[in-house]
C-alpha cells in the first residue's frame, strides 16, 4: 500500500528561500510542495485553499507575521489546521517562543541541512514536536513561572512525568518507547494523558510548560536534533530519579 503524500506549503517573504526549500523538498519521495506564500496573510489564504499537512512558516514576514498567521490557523481551523514548522535565522529569536505558544509544532533554523529539513517535515507531520531543548529552555526562561516543578508534575503519574521530561528533551514517541521498552501505542496513551491533565493543546504546549516550570534542564551543549533527542546522545537529560531530593544543593 502506497504511503500518503505529505503536502507542504512554504511561507517566506524571500523568494530565494522559498526556491531553495522547494528544490530540497521536491526531490524527496512522498513529499509534495503544494503552494507558496510571501507573507502571513497570503499563507492563511493558501492554507485554507490547499489544506496542506505541513506549513514551513517564516516567523518574520510583512503584513501578518508567522506568529499571527499560526495563531489564526490554529484558532479558526482547529483539528483541521496543518502542522506548523517555524523557520528562523536565530535559535534564540523571541518570536520563536511566541510562535510555539501560538500553536506551532516546532522550529527549524534556516541554516539547517537538507537532511534536517526533510526530517523536520516528516517529524511534525507524524505528530511529534521538533524542538531544540537548550534554545527552548533559554527562551522559556524569559517567561518562566515562579511555580515549582512539583506543582506541574503532581498532576501526573510517575511514568507520565517521565514521559513529559523526555518529550521536553525532544524525543519522539518511538524514541520514548525505546527508553521504556514499551510499544509506541503505550507511549501515545501516556502522551494523551499528559496533555489532558495539563490542559495542553498539544505536545508542544506541554513541553513549553515543562520548561517554564523547570521540570527539565537540557544539557549545556545540546542544541537538539531533528527527529528528537539531544545532540550529544548518551545519558544526557535523563528523567530525574523521583526518589532524589526535589531541590538538591547548588
Amino acid at each position: 500500500m502506497t504511503a500518503p503524500v505529505l503536502r507542504v506549503v512554504l511561507a517566506d517573504d524571500e523568494r530565494m528561500v522559498r526556491t531553495a526549500l522547494r528544490a530540497i523538498l521536491t526531490t524527496e519521495p512522498g513529499i509534495e510542495v503544494a503552494g507558496e506564500a510571501a507573507d502571513g496573510d497570503e499563507a492563511v489564504s493558501v492554507v485554507r485553499e490547499l489544506r496542506p499537512d505541513v506549513v514551513l512558516m517564516d516567523v518574520r514576514m510583512p503584513r501578518i507575521d508567522g506568529i499571527r498567521a499560526t495563531e489564526h490557523l490554529v484558532g479558526t481551523m482547529g483539528a483541521d489546521a496543518p502542522r506548523v514548522l517555524v523557520l528562523t535565522t536565530f535559535e534564540n529569536d523571541a518570536y520563536v517562543y511566541d510562535a510555539l505558544r501560538a500553536g506551532a509544532h516546532g522550529f527549524l533554523l534556516k541554516r539547517a541541512t537538507a537532511k534536517e529539513l526533510v526530517a523536520g517535515v516528516r517529524v511534525v507531520a507524524q505528530g511529534d514536536s521538533l524542538l531544540f531543548p537548550s534554545a527552548v529552555r533559554a527562551l522559556a526562561a524569559h517567561h518562566a513561572s515562579d511555580r515549582r516543578a512539583e506543582a506541574l508534575t503532581a498532576r501526573l503519574t510517575e511514568r507520565e512525568a517521565d514521559v513529559l521530561r523526555l518529550m521536553a528533551q525532544g524525543l519522539t514517541n518511538a524514541e520514548i518507547a525505546g527508553r521504556f521498552t514499551v510499544s509506541t501505542a503505550t507511549v501515545k496513551t501516556h502522551v494523551a494523558a499528559v496533555l489532558a491533565k495539563l490542559g495542553a493543546r498539544d505536545r508542544t504546549q506541554a513541553v513549553i510548560l515543562a520548561y517554564e516550570h523547570g521540570v527539565v534542564t537540557p544539557c549545556r551543549e545540546s542544541g537538539g536534533r531533528p527527529g528528537g533527542g539531544s545532540a550529544t546522545g548518551g545519558s544526557c537529560g535523563r528523567p530525574a530519579d523521583r526518589r532524589a531530593p526535589r531541590n538538591p544543593p547548588r
